[in-house]
């Protein structure tokens, strides 16, 4: 899908505070760190006796899953609920649109149920953008993933989990292995961890599996898992996204875990201290021995826990953008009458 504002401009408010969270390309270095402040700040509400707090209440969130999901959905769901929205999760399978209605038709019902907000993952790239460039404008969308083009709060989940595990980013080695062809979460991460200032990105695998652009986007390109694990800080291994792939792009999952799957031997190339990250689900045996993904060194779990905060903090970030959106133009047509 192609329009003619660019997604990383029309996520932002004039004052330059996020309304929707469409990408983190182009994001500045203060909204990303933002958001990690912000994460931050909500961490020790899943140990409260009532984990809620009042933010987004009396506001309604509209789970829109045209794809399967768990970790994603089950935290973007938890994350508004412990902000005190009410939630609503659309079946898509069971909608009106498997009776033909638009996405648009959809969306504009849902809208004149005075739904605040969207969280859209898609199969097709550059819908969620669409989204927000259609719906009324009060209304924040978030994408939770869109076909190979971005999982922007996958991806801030992961540089939250970082700078908890290794503090500042600027010294820091990260490696991202595996399918980064058909990786939205990869290109994101890449957007994310130089918008932050890391000290180096690479990414590894394949070259039927790693895209032209890489490099262009920041990142380092190894073919060599030896060569590229060296004194890396931070692993972040990828599934073989099986389900986007037009043609066999490998001989076999075999060979394929030989030469880039992360195990033991492997992992011993990075620093001692190096954490292994995933973004799930995992594929055991494919990309990462059981051994690895159960160990010491792997904060995988973590991830999936610190999803919540880190949702929470873009939802609450996006409607607060859209009210001092809203608050604006109020004040402009205001003022326009005044005159």
């Amino acid at each position: 899908m192609s329009l003619a504002i660019p997604p990383h401009q029309l996520q932002l408010n004039e004052h330059g505070q996020l309304k929707h969270f469409l990408t983190t390309e182009n994001l500045s270095t203060e909204i990303l760190t933002e958001i990690l402040d912000t994460a931050e700040s909500f961490s020790s509400v899943g140990q409260q006796a009532v984990k809620k707090v009042p933010l987004l209440r009396g506001k309604t969130v509209v789970n829109l899953f045209f794809e399967a999901s768990t970790r994603t959905r089950t935290t973007f769901e938890l994350a508004a609920k412990r902000l005190s929205a009410d939630v609503l999760n659309i079946n898509i399978s069971a909608s009106a649109t498997s009776k033909g209605e638009s996405l648009m038709d959809m969306l504009w019902n849902l809208e004149a149920m005075d739904s605040d907000m969207f969280i859209v993952r898609h199969q097709d790239s550059g819908a969620p953008h669409f989204i927000a460039s259609q719906v009324c404008p009060n209304v924040a969308i978030i994408n939770a993933g869109d076909g190979r083009h971005a999982h922007p709060t996958q991806a801030m989940l992961d540089m939250y989990t970082i700078r908890k595990h290794k503090g500042d980013f600027r010294n820091l080695k990260v490696a991202i292995i595996g399918d980064i062809t058909h990786s939205r979460v990869a290109r994101s991460q890449v957007h994310a961890l130089n918008g932050l200032q890391v000290g180096e990105v690479r990414v590894i695998g394949p070259k039927t599996l790693i895209p032209h652009d890489m490099e262009h986007l920041g990142a380092k390109v190894f073919y060599n898992m030896e060569q590229g694990l060296k004194d890396v800080d931070v692993v972040i291994m990828l599934r073989l996204q099986k389900e986007r792939m037009n043609s066999a792009l490998l001989p076999s999952e075999h060979e394929f875990y030989r030469l880039y799957g992360l195990t033991t031997e492997k992992l011993a190339f990075a620093k001692p201290d190096a954490i292994v990250m995933h973004p799930g689900p995992i594929n055991r045996g494919v990309e990462i021995e059981t051994a690895v993904a159960d160990g010491p060194q792997s904060v995988i779990l973590k991830q999936v826990n610190y999803g919540i905060s880190v949702r929470m903090a873009v939802l609450s970030m996006a409607m607060s953008g859209q009210s001092t959106a809203i608050t604006a133009t109020s004040e402009a047509i205001n003022g326009e009458h005044g005159a």
